[in-house]
Order: structure tokens, then sequence, then C-alpha cells
């Protein structure tokens, strides 16, 4: 009955609040204001709050249990074991898993490396393009005048070459 009382009061004075608020024409500040000042009243009316003190009581029971009986130090020790044994567990499954893997790797170093025949080139290394017939090679020579060096077969730079004149360079 005092509780109902005490939870009815503060509502009261929440709703009080609320009404101050809204008639400063700060109405969202009030609606969140009257929205928590509702709610000692609902946990009130709906039991709520009488649980809550059997879970404080119950609570504090177990708190004393704790401080005055042996057993209940116990239970915390063996739940401490029961945690160190799952993180040795788990450490010990990482380093199993990290040696047979390295283990796996060290036993078929043929299948890491790449297979190298006329057939097979590695993907490190391009492969050769055919080269352009003589008469094209003679015009793109005769394109670039005053070049020391011509570029390498499959290299066109002439659209490079067309930016940096158009820029002056």
């Amino acid at each position: 009955m005092l509780t109902t009382t005490v939870c009815a009061a503060l509502s009261a004075a929440g709703l009080a609040v609320a009404f101050l608020t809204a008639w400063r024409r700060r109405f969202a500040a009030a609606t969140r204001i009257a929205a928590v000042a509702l709610v000692p009243v609902g946990l009130a009316m709906s039991g709520l709050v009488g649980l809550g003190g059997k879970i404080g009581r119950a609570f504090g029971s177990w708190a004393a249990d704790l401080v005055l009986k042996p057993t209940v130090w116990g239970g915390f020790a063996v739940l401490a074991c029961a945690v160190v044994l799952w993180i040795i567990g788990r450490a010990a499954a990482g380093r199993t898993a990290a040696r047979s893997a390295r283990g796996s790797r060290a036993a078929e170093p043929a299948a890491a490396a790449p297979a190298l025949g006329a057939a097979n080139q590695p993907a490190t290394q391009p492969k050769p393009r055919a080269e352009k017939p003589k008469a094209e090679k003679s015009k793109a020579e005769k394109a670039k005048p005053g070049k020391g060096k011509s570029a390498e077969p499959g290299e066109d730079f002439s659209d490079i070459e067309a930016i940096l004149k158009k820029h002056g360079i």
C-alpha cells in the first residue's frame, strides 16, 4: 500500500514537471518527461514493484550466504576452474590447427609451386605477343624520329605522347 502511494506521488510530480515544460513551449521534452513520469505508476499497478522487492531480498540472502558459507566459495572455485580449462582447450586447439596447417604446407611443396613447361607458363610472366609485320614497324619508326631507343615491341605509348604534346611537355 505504501509502495503504491509513493509510486503515485512520483508520477504526479513527474507529470507536473511535464506540464510546466509544455507551458514553456517545449513539447518534445514535455512528452519525454511525461513518458518517464508514468513508469512508477505502471510498475506499481502491474505488480513489478513487489517482484523487485522479492528479487532484492533473494539477492541479499545470496550475498549473506556468499560471505558466510564456504560451499558458495567452493562453487566459485569450480566455476573459475571450468573457465581456465575452457581457455586452455581453446588455446591448444588453435595451436594444433596452426601446426597441422603448417605441416600440410611443408609436406606438399609441389602443389604450391607453379608448373613450368612449354604449355604452362607461370602467371608472373606475360605471354609473348605476336610481332607486328615489318611494314608496320617501319611506319612506327618513321613516326618517331629523334628517338634514340624505340619502345619494346608490344608497348604503345602514342596516346601518352599525344597527351604530353597537348599540354606542351
